[in-house]
């Protein structure tokens, strides 16, 4: 069965932007993809969908505000060039949405707040207020506080697995992510050139993980193991999941018209 139809009739969409999507191959910020990507979402909201941005990029941004030649290496290093990344990060975002009438609203996270139920519910009562208000919550992993993402201990992925989480919180209908990839492959397309896009997965089957290319699989910035990691979170909370391509954040309203771009992951029944 194509889902795409359905796609056109969602209301409430997560979309997560890695790394790869907000800065250039140099590391520095891409500040005319993050206005095109402000802009689409704006419209969006215009259009009576409610938008739920997950972000990368705190660590990046840090670096090149910090004007540094490389990443830090140590935990304490990164956490601290996060903290100004994140100021930063936000201050961007503020001043783009801004400039659309639209207002936003930071939710930083950590893993205890999945963990507990009583902390779940005071972030879910924090969501549903600002999107009841028409506020874009923006969410990142809280890298000061939580070393998960940084030391990829729990493999969160570039929050791939955090944007699944947080689909599943805001009971969300759609989660799109952005990547530096066009889609799920049968095969790595960097090194086979004749692997092929698959367009639709209704079941996240181990030959489908395989394809993955196992832990070790560098593909995109969060990998894609940690990509069907997110997918299966997602739909298995209900949740349909897109990944495709955020070089062009254009994409995002082929998706919401219902386009067959990226792959899509059908939620469970």
């Amino acid at each position: 069965m194509d889902y795409r139809n359905e796609i056109k009739d969602l209301k409430r969409i997560v979309v997560k932007v890695g790394t790869s999507t907000l800065t250039y191959d140099n590391g520095n910020i891409n500040l005319t993809r993050i206005e095109k990507l402000t802009r689409i979402l704006s419209d969006m909201m215009n259009s009576g969908k409610e938008v739920v941005l997950v972000t990368s990029g705190a660590i990046g941004v840090g670096v090149s505000k910090l004007k540094l030649k490389k990443k830090p290496s140590s935990i304490r290093e990164k956490q601290a060039v996060a903290a100004v990344g994140q100021c930063e990060l936000m201050h961007i975002y503020s001043k783009f949405f801004g400039e659309y009438s639209h207002t936003v609203g930071q939710v930083l996270l950590t893993r205890d707040v999945v963990e507990d139920d009583h902390i779940r519910e005071n972030v879910c009562n924090t969501f549903e207020t600002l999107l009841e208000n028409g506020i874009i919550p923006i969410v990142n992993e809280n890298d000061t506080v939580a070393i998960d993402e940084i030391e990829n201990i729990v493999r969160f992925g570039d929050n791939d697995n955090l944007s699944a989480i947080v689909s599943g919180l805001v009971k969300a209908d759609l989660l799109i992510i952005l990547s530096d990839i066009d889609g799920f492959y049968d095969s790595d397309p960097r090194k086979n050139p004749n692997s092929k896009l698959i367009k639709q997965i209704d079941e996240i089957t181990p030959e489908l993980e395989s394809c993955a290319g196992g832990a070790g699989s560098t593909l995109g910035t969060g990998g894609m193991v940690t990509k069907l990691i997110a997918a299966k979170i997602a739909t298995s909370l209900g949740v349909h999941m897109i990944l495709a391509n955020g070089k062009e954040p254009e994409i995002l309203l082929n998706i919401i018209n219902g386009e067959e771009v990226g792959t899509l992951f059908v939620k469970n029944k």
